[in-house]
């Protein structure tokens, strides 16, 4: 029988070529925050009015026991420690004994994205107040790591005639402890920030993390956010005061947003 060259030949020029590598796989993404049909109520626009002159009255008789930040404080270094301290219980002493009007704020962000501030009459309501800060929720969370936080947004003040609310002005330059860190705007609330305030509804006071947009932030792209009651305190028209309460009056970092028209 003659002998088959071809059948035994194993020479490297007619070696089989390697198999290519598979494709490259994406790991999946994390799961997009979840669509909640929106089923939050409007304002009580009767009781606000109601009880505002009622609540003008009290506010103006406490409020001289508050300090007002003027725009050369916001830009002054912090307090030393000590004279901290003493402002600190000096506020919660005031905040837990006074009637101010109780609002809740939501402060809500991605953790590489900027912080947003939501107002509401409650957590059953549409939110009545949308500001987009100019800071990283990241940054956010390590300031409040400090114990004490204070946000200042200011504007300029208007003419007298004009009786716009200074909560309905579209722009502050803002400070963050003494540090000026760039403009607070105030928008419309997004269909996103009314996910949040519906999946967020039953949380009256609270921190966590809900799951993020990942086709906007990527895999990591978590969505932080901490709520509390505030006390809205109203100087005057050019004045308006958020001071958070701390579920037992005494413990937990403090945050206060003050508003001012220079």
């Amino acid at each position: 029988m003659a002998y088959d060259q071809n059948s035994t030949d194993s020479s490297p020029s007619r070696s089989i070529p390697p198999s290519p590598p598979p494709p490259f796989t994406a790991p999946p993404p994390a799961p997009a925050l979840p669509r909640m049909p929106v089923s939050l109520i409007q304002p009580s626009q009767r009781k606000r009015s109601h009880n505002k002159t009622k609540v003008l009255r009290v506010f103006r008789s406490v409020f001289r026991s508050f300090p007002i930040i003027s725009p050369a404080a916001c830009k002054m270094p912090a307090l030393p420690n000590g004279l901290m301290e003493g402002h600190h219980h000096h506020h919660h002493h005031h905040r837990s004994s006074s009637s101010g009007h109780r609002v809740t704020g939501t402060l809500f962000g991605y953790r590489k994205g900027r912080v947003s501030f939501s107002m509401q009459e409650s957590p059953r309501c549409l939110p009545t107040l949308v500001i987009e800060l100019a800071m990283q929720t990241n940054v956010l969370q390590r300031e409040m790591g400090s114990g004490m936080v204070r946000i200042a947004l200011e504007c300029e003040k208007r003419q007298e005639k004009d009786k716009t609310r200074i909560v309905d002005e579209p722009l502050w330059t803002m400070y963050c402890n003494g540090k000026k860190s760039g403009y607070g705007v105030k928008r419309e609330a997004t269909d996103e920030d009314l996910n949040v305030m519906e999946i967020l509804k039953a949380v009256s006071m609270g921190a966590g993390v809900l799951p993020g947009n990942s086709e906007m932030e990527g895999p990591d792209g978590e969505l932080a956010y901490m709520r509390a009651h505030f006390d809205r305190i109203i100087g005057s028209k050019d004045s308006e005061t958020l001071y958070m309460l701390s579920p037992d009056g005494n413990t937990g970092p403090e945050l206060s947003i003050f508003f001012v028209r220079i």
